[in-house]
């Protein structure tokens, strides 16, 4: 069972007497996941960001070419394919749009060469696309998101028995956000898809992801007796923690694998067009700052249930993480996009492979 949140009160005033940090530590502690009810997004803001996606990912592949990945460079921003991304190696299931902040090209991390440092890539910046503005919808939705993500970690801060502005003046002052639009086609035709997933089993990098969606379902999230189905309404805001959460609370806060298929059965090429089985979601990605080191906290009270790496997807032990978030977040996406990486990094790639 996946609980369900009200944060209203909190966002109103979070000086009030309030159950939500309780409600949330619970959460995180036994699933590390939750839905958030009473986020304050009008469901339009959502319906128009979706409008916006479909009727650019309806368009053909040489057209959605002008905004490729390849094409932002080391900013790592606009379009992949279908099968363009990986998961332990294998193409996802999923095409996908890729989003962060939208830094000008003298801004000091662009200038120095950050990875994921950059502008962003729309269909209005190619004459060759002429969509609704998916920049106005996707710019707006993203602040929106940003304060919600922002009072879940004060909430959470509490709950660990930390200050409430423990997060926001440490690790999300100047926090890497990162935003994803995805489109999961029908569920290739078969008896299992060839074993194959929208996006198979994994944990997100950073702090929080909150999810939106357009009402299919297809998330599942593994629970100590298995793997559940997520609810799929559409006005709850989907959360789940990643590593780092995870590596600062020395496992009390699970960073919880999870995968995504879609269950509607058709065709699955990215020749195909946009249909009405197709499911689109939207994370945002609230994580450290690119030079914030994350370290476990001291805290007070009961520690995790289980600490073991083994029961990690990854057999990765989190205790064990040095260096910075940025460094940390690079690794995880050279195994991602290898090939992008390689065309951007050629130099750390050779080093790393030597």
């Amino acid at each position: 069972m996946i609980p369900v949140v009200d944060v209203s009160g909190w966002l109103a005033d979070p000086d009030a007497p309030s159950a939500v940090p309780a409600e949330i530590d619970r959460a995180c502690r036994d699933v590390g996941f939750f839905l958030i009810a009473g986020h304050g997004i009008e469901p339009g803001d959502r319906l128009a960001m979706d409008a916006a996606a479909r009727a650019f990912f309806a368009r053909p592949p040489h057209e959605k070419e002008h905004v490729s990945l390849a094409s932002g460079g080391r900013a790592w921003r606009g379009w992949f394919p279908l099968g363009g991304e990986l998961t332990s190696g294998v193409p996802d299931l999923k095409e996908g749009y890729y989003v962060g902040r939208d830094l000008p090209n003298d801004h000091p991390s662009v200038v120095a060469g950050r990875l994921l440092a950059g502008p962003n890539r729309w269909p209005a910046d190619a004459p060759e696309l002429k969509t609704p503005s998916l920049k106005d919808t996707v710019d707006r939705w993203m602040a929106q998101v940003e304060v919600v993500g922002q009072a879940v970690l004060a909430a959470m801060a509490v709950g660990l028995g930390l200050d409430r502005a423990f997060f926001a003046s440490t690790l999300t002052a100047d926090p890497t956000v990162l935003f994803r639009i995805f489109r999961y086609p029908p569920h290739p035709s078969g008896t299992d898809g060839d074993g194959r997933w929208g996006v198979a089993e994994h944990s997100d990098y950073g702090l929080l992801t909150l999810l939106a969606h357009d009402g299919r379902p297809g998330l599942e999230v593994r629970s100590a007796s298995g793997w559940v189905a997520v609810p799929a309404d559409p006005d709850l805001i989907v959360c789940n923690l990643g590593d780092m959460l995870d590596r600062l609370t020395g496992g009390r806060y699970r960073s919880t694998p999870h995968r995504v298929r879609n269950h509607v059965v058709g065709r699955s090429s990215s020749t195909d067009g946009l249909g009405d089985g197709d499911r689109l979601s939207f994370p945002f990605f609230l994580d450290p700052g690119w030079d914030a080191v994350v370290e476990t906290l001291p805290l007070a009270g009961d520690g995790p249930a289980s600490a073991d790496s083994l029961a990690r997807w990854d057999r990765a032990n989190l205790r064990e993480v040095s260096g910075t978030y940025g460094e940390w977040l690079t690794t995880k996406v050279a195994k991602v996009f290898p090939d992008l990486y390689d065309a951007v990094e050629p130099a750390e790639r050779a080093a790393r492979a030597g």
